[in-house]
């Protein structure tokens, strides 16, 4: 039995190694959230079993959470660098899959075709606005900048207010805002899937996404130029990192002794 217990506790330990490790190697990931690892102990007894005599027979890993604590501001100076100063997220959607993502990270671009993406054909979503700036409509579409404006003048630059609006500035000297940025808000965050790529998907237990403007109510601001570090702390993981290798040595030393202790009883009875 306490080989088993020992090789249960060593899979453990191994799983608690690996999302350190996952952590630390994303320490400068911008938008990560770092994870932990929570176990329980398992007892072996029935409802006849002298509670003064109920064996434990391990642990059991019970969940990886994810921690989503806001991150140090890295401030950058690109104008499509943004950071949601709250608890959302930004929403983007697949341009190749229609897939809908939910992001930290805020390094966005424009590319060929006058879209706001992330690098992976990943296009942020945004609330329809009039040229003025106010709501048209709930229905998400993707942030897109024309080239030229209605009076034919090219575009000349992108800004991000505070508020969420995005302004196209066009050679003429006029300002078109083209949408405001739609945050996600979720009952369980912890509850998102990861997928990669600083990126989430929800689920049945996050709960669907709660879209709203930034700056109301749990919808937090927009800032422009700064990007959202990862929350990652290295010397917390660092200490992690020696309990777990500690754990796993522990486990490993366990198992060496019950092969010993058996070997001494197959010695003796033969």
């Amino acid at each position: 039995m306490s080989f088993y217990t020992s090789l249960n506790g060593l899979k453990n330990a191994q799983t608690d190694l690996n999302v350190i490790s996952h952590n630390i190697a994303n320490a400068e990931t911008v938008g990560f959230k770092r994870s932990r690892t929570e176990f329980a102990d398992i007892v072996a007894g029935s409802a006849f079993t002298n509670p003064k005599q109920i064996q434990g027979i391990g642990a059991t890993l019970t969940s990886i959470t994810q921690n989503f604590a806001q991150g140090a501001v890295q401030q950058t100076g690109s104008a499509l660098d943004l950071m949601v100063n709250g608890d959302g997220f930004f929403s983007t959607k697949s341009a190749i899959t229609g897939d809908t993502f939910f992001t930290r990270n805020g390094a966005f671009s424009l590319d060929g075709n006058g879209m706001v993406q992330d690098g992976s054909d990943n296009v942020l979503q945004v609330f329809p606005t009039d040229a003025a700036g106010n709501v048209t409509g709930t229905t998400l579409v993707d942030c897109t900048v024309p080239a030229t404006n209605t009076a034919g003048a090219e575009f000349a630059g992108l800004t991000v207010l505070e508020n969420g609006n995005v302004t196209a500035s066009y050679a003429d000297g006029s300002n078109t805002v083209v949408g405001k940025i739609a945050v996600a808000s979720f009952i369980a965050p912890t509850g998102l899937k990861q997928v990669g790529s600083s990126n989430w998907v929800s689920t049945g237990i996050s709960g669907t996404a709660t879209y709203g403007q930034p700056g109301n109510g749990q919808y937090g601001d927009i800032l422009s130029g700064a990007l959202e570090r990862s929350n990652v702390d290295i010397a917390e993981e660092l200490v992690g990192l020696i309990t777990a290798q500690r754990d796993f040595q522990a486990n490993a030393k366990a198992i060496d002794t019950a092969t010993q202790i058996s070997q001494t009883i197959i010695n003796l009875r033969t």
